[in-house]
């Protein structure tokens, strides 16, 4: 199956910050939808306290390690919605989201008062397809 992406994009300044305010996908024929994946080590333990870029990385290395178990990377991931306790700090480390993704994708952040584990201060959930 050949997987088919075009960015919808009516003005540009979201390109410019890494993601696209719209994607749309023809050709698949699997769906992935990712849990919110945070930085927890393989036993669940929450690592990093108070390192927004610490928990950042792991928890997209977590992200990494779910869309490998169904075959996939990065470059699958159509949807990425990330959930902050301080967007201000996850804001000096964002740079690290399109960096390590590699593509732009459609994105949302949200400012919450807590995640489930209060130690930890981002959460990543996704969509992917192949």
């Amino acid at each position: 199956m050949n997987i088919q992406r075009t960015a919808i994009n009516p003005s540009t300044w979201s390109a410019e910050l890494g993601f696209h305010q719209g994607e749309l996908v023809s050709g698949h024929t699997r769906t992935l939808y990712v849990s919110g994946q945070t930085a927890t080590s393989a036993d669940g333990k929450p690592q990093h306290d108070d390192d927004m870029a610490a928990q950042l990385a792991l928890s997209l290395d977590n992200l990494a390690a779910v869309l490998d178990r169904a075959g996939m990377t990065f470059a699958n991931l159509v949807r990425l919605n990330v959930y902050t306790t301080d967007v201000d700090l996850l804001f000096a480390h964002y740079g690290m989201i399109p960096a390590r993704l590699g593509t732009a994708t459609t994105t949302t952040m949200l400012g919450v008062t807590r995640l489930a584990i209060p130690s930890l201060l981002v959460e990543l959930e996704g969509t992917a397809v192949s």
